[in-house]
């Protein structure tokens, strides 16, 4: 019955959105409510402790949000800025000289890669798309030529990786090694995503898909060398922020967290901290350096906040959806079917976490639940705990659809349409997700517990 109610909740979203082109942040509260009634929660209650439908979506709209607000509104404001002074127009020029314009894709996959080990896939996205936007319309290629290498090349860093939540939880879980993980992580994630970013562009029904870049999220300015800001500044203050968090994953590694330096990087290195820090470096250099007013500096970031508030509401809806499911109880449910499987434990693990993340949409969710269910076999030594975690990691990317707040993120950071963003990026989650668990499989013929 739970997964049938949430088949009816997702034909319902389709429906509205679809049929009656119902707002997204209007259509997402709606099938919450109704989902929540449909599972036996009670609409309001007297009592404060009561689940409710309501509180459900007020929990899940905040824990969603959270601190993704900042993340988003701070990277969203050094983007544009840098924007529109014309530092992304001079990476992009420096990117396209050094790499060609027939290995544009190939110079965003390195980018990615490089930012996407440190960075969770919204930050990434914010700092970088706006990067896209700017070679795309200079070198006039598609967006979606650019962006789906972006996308795929991202969500393999951080679907695969510790220092990711995902990994770095599931690690703790089963007791297994980081640096192994890492490692292990890296030797599937590199080939896999390389070859999805390259062949996904390429394939028909993704080349017929058109994006638009959110009005106000890119600059049309023209710029002239002499207008642009120096590569090596638009790259420093660019990666200020990547710098920042990963000199905290680097130092907790090396040193553990109890020490001096770590402590001091986990506080500038937290992804709003690190982002406002680059913002604030990139507001001191345009207004000191090179002499830009200050009310043309806020007018950026003004103008920034105008094209995000729309996918803030929605994405906080996806949470809401989702803080709903896992309410009524779908995640129960699914630990006592899938909990008696007598198969490989490396594919009960990503089978597990497949499941949750189809439900419920959270990719953290799904991994504790699968890996609270695996870890009896990861303790009896049946399999090297490092594939385990990236296992049950790889399987909480797959099928990334309509509860998944990261789906609306991609779409309106695109300007897809829903039946669009299910094509092409429901499919590209799933092809990793697959490919990632026939890496553990591979890799499981050599690495032992």
């Amino acid at each position: 019955m739970p997964l049938v109610i949430l088949a009816v909740g997702i034909a319902l979203l389709l429906l509205l959105m679809l049929v009656f082109k119902l707002n997204g942040f209007i259509s997402l509260v709606l099938v919450a409510v109704v989902v929540g009634l449909l599972q036996g929660l009670p609409f309001i209650s007297g009592d404060s402790d009561d689940v409710t439908v309501m509180s459900s979506i007020v929990d899940g709209v905040g824990g969603q949000v959270d601190d993704l607000i900042l993340i988003l509104g701070f990277g969203a404001m050094l983007g544009v800025l840098m924007a529109d002074m014309g530092a992304a127009n001079r990476l992009a020029t420096t990117l396209i000289r050094g790499f060609g314009v027939q290995r544009a894709q190939l110079a965003i996959i390195i980018v990615a890669f490089l930012v996407g080990v440190v960075l969770f896939w919204e930050t990434a996205w914010i700092i970088l798309i706006p990067i896209v936007f700017a070679v795309a319309r200079q070198e006039k290629l598609s967006i979606m030529w650019l962006a789906m290498p972006l996308a795929i090349a991202l969500s393999s860093m951080h679907s695969f990786l510790p220092p990711h939540p995902g990994p770095t939880a599931v690690a703790g879980i089963y007791e297994a090694s980081i640096g192994k993980t890492l490692l292990f992580g890296l030797i599937i994630a590199l080939p896999v995503g390389l070859v999805v970013a390259l062949v996904w562009p390429r394939l028909g029904f993704v080349r017929n898909v058109t994006a638009t870049a959110p009005e106000g999220l890119v600059s049309e300015k023209e710029f002239t060398d002499e207008t642009m800001p120096g590569f090596g500044v638009s790259l420093g203050i660019t990666a200020l922020p990547v710098l920042l968090i990963a000199g905290s994953a680097v130092f907790e590694l090396g040193l553990g967290e109890d020490h001096i330096i770590t402590r001091v990087f986990a506080a500038i290195g937290d992804a709003p901290v690190a982002l406002l820090i680059g913002l604030l470096a990139a507001i001191c250099y345009f207004a000191l350096v090179r002499r830009v007013p200050m009310d043309t500096l806020m007018g950026s970031c003004s103008s920034s906040i105008k094209s995000i508030a729309m996918i803030i509401f929605i994405i906080g809806a996806g949470g809401a959806f989702k803080q709903v499911l896992q309410a009524g109880g779908i995640s129960d449910y699914i630990i006592g079917l899938t909990g008696g499987w007598d198969v490989s434990p490396i594919i009960l693990a990503w089978a597990i976490a497949a499941l949750m993340r189809i439900a419920l949409g959270s990719a953290s969710v799904a991994v504790v639940a699968a890996a609270g269910i695996a870890q009896p076999l990861v303790a009896a030594g049946a399999v090297s705990p490092e594939l385990m975690v990236l296992a049950t990691a790889c399987g909480s990317v797959i099928a990334s659809h309509l509860n998944d707040p990261g789906f609306w993120m991609f779409k309106e950071f695109l300007g897809l349409s829903v039946k669009d963003t299910l094509k092409v990026r429901t499919t590209y989650t799933t092809v990793l997700a697959v490919l990632g668990l026939a890496g553990c499989l591979l890799l499981s013929l050599f690495i032992h517990a």
